[in-house]
């Protein structure tokens, strides 16, 4: 089914040619998505598939794209940090830590023992149970707020909620990624890098922010950077660094870099001026996640069947165990947390991208983990219109 390359350039200038394609096809992706009301990670995926070696062949997964990538994973994942800030957390307070505590615990224990009743190595069970634990506060945000109702009860219930839900996810892959040895875990490894993760985010989210609360001029204190986007970028890299050094995966960094610029007073310039970023290089991510996808893995009947199930399984345990949560909130925002920590979205695919990196989630696992994060994408926002609507209060 593979088509010949787009053209048989070499060296840097297949590079560059492979760039263009690969940017080009994730807008016309974002483009077209958004023009039929869906989110434009779907448009983005389904570009790289269709670009990608499972269908035309116009672009090779080569070092420079997976490193483009890779760059795209950190800008979003600061970006999503930069959303996460811990004083609207403690506005919603003991029920965005209910829903979240629900929306983790449920969900992990039915990855853990799907992966594991499957065969499944502990790693890889892990990778499963945090696709299924993530949230993307940033689709239900984008419906929330078209429906005016991300200033509400369950809006920041939502987003404090989602927060928790992936901190303590990306936790628990940076342990996955820090501790396989060839698809195992080492328990005395396992034991220390968990130490190590949990240690590393509680210092960054908590000391981190506070000093920079206590410092909000702190961006602004070197007097080589023209704008308070170099010192903030510096700081994300830097932590992204340090996250891959000590064994955890650079996105965790990246995101707590978000969280601590989030609380100085330059944060809207900073995220001002990180946007063409943000415009651009998590569009490489996607395409590559996509252009990664073997469609062939997909195509037995056992292979969609599991689609199918994971979808379903993720959809109810998340919905269930955050609606449950949530109920004091009353019936109508009970519905709409439910409904709203459902879709895995750019979270889910970031987990499973790591997983097919680390050689943890095989060409089929990872398939399915992606497709269950954009099918879950899909879902949400046509459910949380309805619920907004037409729910009891």
């Amino acid at each position: 089914m593979n088509a010949l390359p787009l053209a048989a350039a070499t060296g840097a200038e297949a590079v560059v040619i492979d760039l263009f394609v690969v940017l080009l096809a994730a807008k016309v992706g974002h483009e077209l998505a958004t023009r039929i009301g869906q989110p434009a990670l779907f448009g983005e995926v389904l570009a790289g598939v269709l670009v990608g070696p499972a269908v035309l062949g116009w672009v090779e997964l080569s070092e420079v794209l997976e490193a483009f990538s890779e760059f795209g994973a950190i800008v979003l994942l600061f970006w999503a940090g930069l959303e996460a800030r811990l004083q609207d957390m403690r506005a919603v307070g003991r029920s965005a830590l209910t829903v979240g505590a629900f929306g983790i615990a449920v969900p992990f224990a039915a990855g853990m023992g799907l992966g594991l009743a499957l065969g499944e190595s502990t790693t890889t069970s892990l990778f499963i149970a945090s696709v299924l634990m993530v949230t993307s506060a940033g689709i239900t945000a984008a419906v929330l707020g078209e429906l005016g109702l991300l200033a509400g009860t369950a809006g920041r219930t939502i987003l404090g909620a989602a927060v928790v839900d992936d901190i303590l996810a990306l936790v628990i892959v940076g342990i996955a990624a820090g501790v396989a040895e060839e698809g195992e875990v080492n328990l005395l490894s396992a034991v220390g890098v968990g130490a190590l993760a949990i240690a590393f985010v509680v210092f960054f989210a908590t000391v981190g922010t506070t000093a920079l609360r206590r410092r909000p001029d702190a961006l602004a204190l070197p007097r080589f950077a023209d704008s308070t986007f170099v010192p903030a970028f510096l700081l994300c890299l830097g932590l992204a660094a340090l996250a891959s050094v000590i064994g955890l995966a650079a996105i965790v960094g990246a995101f707590l870099a978000g969280m601590m610029v989030a609380e100085t007073r330059d944060h809207h310039p900073v995220e001002r001026d990180i946007a063409p970023l943000y415009a651009l290089f998590p569009s490489f991510f996607f395409v590559f996640i996509g252009a990664s996808i073997d469609l062939d893995a997909l195509a037995g009947g056992e292979t969609l069947l599991l689609l199918v199930a994971l979808t379903a399984l993720s959809f109810a345990v998340k919905f269930f165990a955050c609606w449950l949560a949530a109920r004091p909130l009353g019936r109508r925002d009970a519905l709409i947390v439910g409904l709203g920590m459902t879709p895995r979205g750019e979270v889910g695919i970031v987990v499973a991208g790591l997983g097919l990196a680390t050689g943890a989630l095989d060409s089929e696992l990872f398939a399915v983990l992606v497709g269950v994060s954009v099918i879950t994408s899909l879902l949400a926002p046509p459910a949380l219109r309805r619920a907004a609507r037409n729910a009891p209060a």
